[in-house]
């Protein structure tokens, strides 16, 4: 009796092992691909984050544009508003 349990121990220790390394290759192989996965959503993150910093910027940059052009409209509509006036002024005199 004791002889074949010792074998059949040994057998069932040593099937016990090899199942419990599978599932050890089965997760450090999972664990590598979500460290991929995450490295890879990570440069992708970074890409986004640049992007989002280089557009606000541009936005920036556009909307000084933009206050500079309203306030070059407004001084060139005030000089026509006086030309224009000056021309009627002009008229009207030759007109009477």
């Amino acid at each position: 009796m004791g002889s074949t349990t010792g074998p059949s121990r040994l057998e069932a220790s040593a099937s016990r092992l090899k199942s419990a390394l599978a599932a050890l290759e089965i997760a450090v192989a999972r664990k590598v691909e979500a460290e991929r996965q995450q490295a890879v959503v990570q440069k992708q993150v970074d890409a986004l984050q640049a992007d989002r910093a280089r557009l606000a910027e541009d936005l920036d940059r556009s909307a000084d544009r933009v206050a500079g052009l309203e306030s070059v409209n407004r001084e060139v509509a005030r000089r026509l508003d006086l030309t224009m006036d000056a021309i009627r002024g002009v008229l009207s005199r030759y007109e009477s």
